[in-house]
């Protein structure tokens, strides 16, 4: 790793070091967000890592440094979608057997509510997975997904709507 010597002798970080620090003041919550997503530690890893190395070429288009959080994010996301897409067309019917422990500890509500989320519009999904699984609030949410608050407010409005309207369909299946 290369450093920088300044007139006084002093070590001055790099471009590279001070990436290497934003980012690791991020990747816990980016890695939770990539999971989320994912549901698969080996992908949200890789999807971490894809969006990292996306972040670091694009750097230079990075206008404001104090928006360095939402920026990664949001390249974060859409590598998270790129991955999404990937699988659909690549879609497998086997399962993999490392999830199958985790699967059966996990509630049965619970996974009615990944399946159902599952069913919702993926920019609906987004934000409801941001602000209920990532306690993020629509103002962040906003300056992440870079669109207006007033359009996350009803993206998470219809996501609601979309989830609500399969649990209760769920329902209808088993009560009726």
């Amino acid at each position: 790793m290369e450093h920088i010597i300044n007139d006084e002798m002093e070590i001055v970080a790099t471009d590279e070091d001070i990436f290497y620090e934003l980012v690791a003041e991020q990747k816990r919550k980016l890695y939770s967000i990539a999971y989320s997503y994912l549901r698969n530690e080996a992908d949200s890893l890789e999807v971490l890592q894809e969006a990292t190395c996306r972040a670091w070429i694009k750097r230079k288009s990075l206008k404001d440094s104090e928006r360095f959080a939402p920026w990664l994010t949001r390249i974060l996301i859409n590598c998270c979608n790129d991955e999404l897409k990937r699988r659909k067309r690549n879609t497998v019917t086997e399962v993999d057997r490392s999830d199958i422990g985790i699967m059966e500890m996990k509630s049965d509500r619970r996974l009615d509510m990944e399946h159902a989320l599952e069913g919702v519009k993926p920019k609906y999904r987004q934000v409801l997975v941001l602000k209920y699984y990532k306690d993020m609030t629509l103002a962040e949410i906003a300056e992440v997904l870079d669109k207006p608050e007033g359009t996350v407010k009803t993206w998470l409005s219809k996501g609601l709507k979309q989830l609500r309207d399969r649990m209760k369909r769920k329902g209808d299946l088993f009560n009726g």
